[in-house]
């Protein structure tokens, strides 16, 4: 599934420039793709644009709000990408809302704990779908393979 996100960040720039589902669920297919691949993929899709037309809770649009993770958020999410979601809305690259938008949908893709590399296409295609492309420091660090620093 995160390869067909991959493929969809990087060949439609907006998420308005892709075609309907079944015409985008062909084109993934002459791409190479699975069926169930594509299926999954354009599902995850779906649940986002619900989740980001929603009225999520007033507390995503205070400024001022603190937010506590709950033990299952933990446990689905793990701290590396606790962390890291923390680093993004401190350096103002996720809004409290869509800090929210993206712990939905990671906790969508059913896995225990999310790896660190999955959240990273997860926060891409959130911030795809809103429009809004991330300063070029944030894109490599969302777009890196290797976490790992190079010691010198």
């Amino acid at each position: 599934m995160f390869e067909v996100l991959v493929y969809l960040y990087e060949n439609y720039f907006r998420p308005d420039a892709c075609p309907d589902a079944d015409t985008l669920a062909r084109k993934l297919s002459a791409a190479g793709f699975e069926g169930e691949e594509i299926s999954d993929a354009l599902s995850w899709l779906s649940g986002l644009a619900l989740v980001a037309q929603s009225n999520l809770p007033k507390a995503t649009r205070d400024v001022a709000a603190v937010r506590i993770f709950a033990a299952i958020e933990y446990e689905h999410l793990g701290l590396e990408s606790i962390g890291f979601l923390c680093f993004l809305e401190s350096a103002g690259v996720l809004s409290a809302m869509l800090r929210e938008i993206v712990i939905e949908r990671a906790l969508a893709t059913g896995e225990t704990p999310v790896p660190l590399s999955k959240l990273k296409i997860i926060v891409l295609m959130v911030l795809w779908s809103q429009g809004e492309e991330p300063d070029t420091l944030i894109l490599d660090e969302l777009l890196e393979d290797d976490p790992s620093p190079i010691l010198h």
